[in-house]
């Protein structure tokens, strides 16, 4: 795509006031970094607070008496069991019990609140539209809200500064609250593995309400390749990367998303896209698995690193799916599958790097805790 195609935020003047390095990402022009660079973003947001620009984002609002039935017809999570002002994480599936996106799910009283992928927005509108709509929900996509992440362990002090009610917000919580003097749509969530707040704002009130949380001195911009490495660091998958349409959720290791009443024997079992195969798995096990992967040594494994049961000779076994340096692990972590039978935490694999198979061992997910509010 040429760079005259590309869609900019609302916050595109902003990033280049700043000094961001912009690439294009999911048909927009977003900033990969800023001048700080990727390595002191991510610590800085590890031990202070992080603003993300994640506008390109998919915003959806589902209204209709029965729309929790209606979309658990396409996810198997437990949508009508979400409470108001509540959220869930779940995914779109297909037949073969693939991945078609991940998204967040909100009841916000009277309408669901749903965000997706910024390069699946138009398939999962279409999938919507095409499922739901029959079903008499109405399928919104939400125009003229930017999409801002605010993120680390000083995330509470510093959005509490305008709202002191965020304070009382718990993980997955989500509120209608005013800030700067807008009304805006706050979750207590996030993609960084820090405690934080996603927030829907107005377009018009967006760089201002950007503009004030930078001038906190907890607060910088952060772009892309940080948020790349603090979500890898937190074990959390990228789509398109770590989990895709052939990509079940019994292998990715995200069944925590498939709450009792979906799963076998539970008063709602299945009924989504694909249940034969992902019920079937959690029930008899899958043929691979995510896992975390430490590699020896300074090197990176990056995307795509084909993996192998020994130094030489043996079996090609699977690829990684996301790598590179952890800045507060202090070393390289990596992502990827393996067959079920070698995915015991300290199994010993080898990884071929420019032309040389270098170890890595399998290592339990997160490689740093989580830091959300419970």
């Amino acid at each position: 795509m040429a760079d005259d195609d590309l869609k900019t935020t609302e916050l595109n003047g902003l990033h280049h006031a700043l000094g961001a390095k912009m690439v294009p990402f999911a048909g927009y022009e977003m900033p990969v970094q800023y001048k700080l660079g990727v390595m002191q973003e991510h610590l800085h947001t590890r031990s202070a607070a992080g603003l993300f620009d994640v506008s390109h984002m998919g915003q959806v609002i589902l209204r209709g008496e029965a729309v929790a039935a209606a979309l658990e017809t396409l996810v198997p999570v437990d949508v009508a069991g979400i409470g108001a002002g509540r959220q869930r994480y779940g995914f779109f599936t297909n037949r073969d019990g693939g991945i078609e996106d991940d998204l967040m799910i909100a009841n916000r009283g009277d309408h669901l609140f749903v965000v997706v992928n910024a390069a699946r927005k138009g398939p999962d509108l279409e999938r919507m539209r095409a499922h739901l709509e029959p079903r008499g929900v109405t399928v919104e996509l939400v125009e003229g809200r930017s999409l801002l992440a605010l993120q680390g362990p000083q995330a509470e002090a510093v959005l509490a500064g305008l709202a002191p009610e965020v304070a009382e917000m718990a993980f997955m919580d989500v509120a209608t609250v005013t800030l700067n003097g807008a009304e805006c749509w706050v979750s207590r969530s996030g993609y960084t593995g820090e405690d934080g707040f996603e927030i829907s704002v107005p377009d018009a009130a967006a760089e201002a309400l950007a503009k004030t949380l930078l001038e906190d001195a907890r607060v910088e911009a952060i772009g892309l390749g940080a948020r790349d490495s603090l979500r890898l660091e937190a074990g959390l998958c990228l789509y398109g990367h770590d989990i895709d349409d052939r990509t079940t959720p019994v292998e990715a290791g995200l069944t925590r998303a498939i709450q009792k009443v979906r799963r076998i024997e539970g008063d709602r079992a299945g009924g989504f896209p694909g249940e034969e195969v992902i019920l079937g798995q959690m029930s008899g096990g899958a043929p691979r698995r995510r896992v975390g992967l430490k590699p020896e040594g300074r090197a990176p494994m990056r995307e795509g690193t084909v993996l192998y049961d020994s130094a030489e000779g043996g079996v090609e076994i699977d690829r990684v799916t996301s790598g590179g340096f952890g800045p507060t692990s202090g070393g390289p972590v990596a992502m990827g599958y393996v067959p079920t039978a070698k995915a015991e935490p300290g199994t010993r694999l080898y990884g071929a790097v420019r032309g040389k198979r270098m170890p890595v061992e399998v290592v339990k997910l997160p490689f740093v805790p989580a830091g959300f509010k419970r």
